[in-house]
């Protein structure tokens, strides 16, 4: 039976009883059902890769490698200096005898002796001579106490220095201004533009030293600019008709200077 609501606006006691009561039990059904939970779904897919991480600690030493192969021979390094002379050898055996000679015919001595005589003095003037042809023939030239000579064969440095020691010489060592002035005049003079001379830094890169191994303190007449090895194989040295020096290839060939030292009398 419906109960109306009064003309006043105020709900009936019984309409009001009955709504707590409807609240009351949707309350209590509401907490029943607060802790239940539905099924599980299903695995979703893989997520995309995460950003690397920070780098760890450094680990350990590890256990030494196995040897590798062996590399390729490296290119072959710069010729060694000249060695000294060496010792002299063992004296050989003697020879066998030679065959008996023919008897001796009685000596005509005192026309012996005038044609002695004669070829003494044939001699001397061949000696006068001899300097002549070696002044200006041969083309020597002469100091005090050394002659030069020009070998009018081209060869590299190292066979020049053998040419001129089995001569019992060496290569030319312009030590000062005149004996420097007096190869150039002989280089220019004889129609030549350059030749080796005895100066190189095949031991020590860039530390010059004559052949005979003496530095080159109290003198030296480099072209301007030199010398200048870039790339480390101009280790030897030319004489221009300039009289100025220059560093070159040592494999190169040209004409080169022998010096020799006079003999005292």
């Amino acid at each position: 039976m419906k109960t109306r609501a009064s003309s006043s606006g105020h709900i009936p006691r019984l309409w009001r009883y009955s709504k707590k009561v409807d609240s009351h039990s949707f309350l209590l059904l509401n907490r029943e059902h607060e802790h239940d939970h539905g099924d599980d779904g299903e695995k979703g897919d893989p997520g995309e890769e995460g950003k690397l991480g920070k780098v760890g600690r450094m680990g350990p030493k590890g256990v030494k490698g196995e040897l590798g192969d062996a590399g390729d021979q490296g290119n072959i390094g710069k010729t060694g200096p000249i060695g000294k002379k060496g010792d002299k050898g063992e004296k050989g055996l003697p020879g066998i005898p030679g065959g008996k000679g023919k008897a001796g015919t009685v000596c005509d001595c005192g026309r012996y002796r005038k044609v002695v005589g004669q070829l003494d003095i044939s001699v001397a003037r061949l000696k006068a001579s001899m300097k002549f042809v070696k002044n200006v023939i041969a083309g020597i030239r002469e100091t005090e106490e050394k002659f030069y000579y020009i070998v009018q064969e081209e060869k590299n440095y190292r066979e020049s220095l053998t040419h001129c020691r089995i001569r019992g010489g060496m290569l030319a060592m312009p030590k000062d201004e005149a004996a420097n002035t007096l190869l150039a005049d002989y280089v220019a003079k004889s129609g030549f533009f350059r030749v080796f001379i005895g100066v190189n830094d095949l031991e020590r890169e860039g530390q010059y030293v004559f052949t005979d191994n003496t530095p080159l303190r109290n003198y030296s007449n480099w072209k301007e600019g030199e010398p200048s090895d870039p790339y480390g194989h101009e280790d030897c040295v030319e004489m221009l008709s300039s009289g100025r020096w220059n560093d070159t290839e040592c494999h190169l060939t040209m004409y080169f200077v022998c010096e020799f030292i006079k003999k005292k009398k």
